[in-house]
């Protein structure tokens, strides 16, 4: 194994791990930074109001975004296994 391919093994996974977990953060800091905001206009100093709306806009993202992310996830493994015979070398 050469330290290019170590190296492009890498990049791609973290490529790979950021891209997957992308749509998820954004809807959880979409979502925050409104209640964040409903929280400071109404003076609403509630804990689980922070945590509840996040944690359903991550779950619909995730529904929404599966599909999308399993087929690059899929995409990813393939690339992987395809990476096995030069791996031996």
């Amino acid at each position: 194994m050469t330290p290019e391919l170590v190296v492009q093994l890498a990049r791609r996974t973290f490529e790979t791990a950021m891209m997957l977990a992308a749509p998820l953060l954004i809807a959880s800091l979409v979502v925050g930074l409104l209640v964040s905001v409903f929280q400071a206009v109404t003076s609403i100093n509630e804990a689980t109001l922070a945590f509840a709306p996040k944690i359903i806009a991550v779950m619909v993202a995730m529904i929404i975004f599966f599909p999308w992310m399993m087929s690059y996830m899929s995409d990813f493994t393939r690339e992987i296994y395809s990476f096995i015979p030069i791996m031996r070398r």
